[in-house]
């Protein structure tokens, strides 16, 4: 088969149009056909190395496409189903293999371009509020990096959970539109004015209840200036590369909380929760109560440009890499 392949770490140069063996599958496994894959900040890191890993490698952490083959000890999934997956390896190639847990069938309501943009950003999405924070009906929630696929997803999520107020932050004013447009009630751009300053004016001191943090370094310090008492602080990323430091003094007397999530190691770790998951996303995804915002579209051969459109942060929502 064809595949993009990482030959080095480093720019998207290093990214390879090659001929690969077709991936084989396991008793409990199933080839899947891709149709789209989409690009996601992991696979930028994992690109330089920031994630380990060796040489050479495919990128690319989610599918949609055909079901082509199972192993004899699959029960509930078939030959020629149409479905989204976490495969064991990268996905911007032309067959992927995944275990029958990280496996689910795509509903006939929704398009293999819905299914291709979904996985990372919906079943994250719910996950962090549903899971994580435990949101309750009327909270207020903050989305940090709110015009990218996670961000526009997230504030959706929010609303359809019964989130009150959803306040966006975003790092330029030509993303607010994006943020808005998903239901943002309010959008913050951070490189103009403070964005927790902000907050609290928007909540009359009171803070947010709920703050989804991917950003990390100053942004989640400067996060629990803003987080209301018994408020939950989520961090589940660090896509500006710095650290935050968070102080325990600020913690036991406001009884708020500093929770980390990540989807990677749940895919591991605990995969079954993802099928929990599935049925609540899903639904969602197919009454068209929850739309994956989808930005760019580019063939799996020109996935290079895609990863330089995303390392530039000018992208608006979900980049899709075409593989038919």
């Amino acid at each position: 088969m064809k595949a993009i392949v990482v030959t080095a770490f480093g720019g998207p140069e290093h990214m390879m149009w090659e001929d690969v063996s077709t991936p084989e599958i396991k008793e409990n496994e199933v080839l899947i056909k891709v149709v789209k894959t989409s690009v996601n900040f992991a696979d930028i890191k994992a690109r330089y190395g920031r994630k380990g890993g060796t040489l050479p490698f495919i990128p690319g952490l989610d599918a949609a496409g055909y079901v082509e083959k199972v192993g004899r000890g699959v029960s509930d999934i078939q030959v020629g189903q149409r479905v989204i997956a976490f495969p064991k390896s990268g996905s911007y190639a032309e067959y992927v293999v995944a275990a029958e847990s990280l496996v689910f069938p795509i509903p006939d309501e929704i398009n293999f371009r819905t299914a291709a943009a979904s996985p990372i950003v919906s079943f994250l999405s719910h996950r962090l509020l549903y899971n994580v924070a435990q949101m309750e009906r009327g909270e207020s929630v903050l989305v940090h990096a709110a015009a990218g696929g996670v961000g526009t997803t997230a504030i959706q999520m929010a609303k359809l959970l019964g989130a009150g107020t959803v306040i966006g932050t975003v790092g330029s004013v030509d993303k607010i539109t994006a943020a808005k447009e998903s239901g943002a009630d309010e959008v913050i751009c951070y490189e103009e004015e403070d964005f927790a300053k902000s907050v609290q004016e928007m909540t009359n001191g009171v803070g947010v209840d709920i703050i989804l943090d991917s950003v990390s370094g100053s942004v989640t310090e400067k996060s629990l200036q803003c987080l209301a008492r018994y408020g939950r602080l989520v961090h589940f990323g660090n896509s500006s590369g710095a650290i935050g430091t968070i102080k325990t003094i600020d913690l036991h007397a406001s009884c708020r909380s500093v929770l980390g999530f990540s989807l990677g190691t749940t895919r591991k770790c605990k995969p079954h929760l993802l099928k929990e998951t599935a049925r609540h996303v899903l639904p969602y995804l197919a009454s068209g109560k929850l739309k994956v915002h989808i930005g760019h579209e580019y063939r799996l051969t020109d996935a290079a440009d895609a990863h330089r459109l995303m390392e530039s942060r000018l992208n608006r929502g979900k980049i899709l890499l075409n593989v038919e």
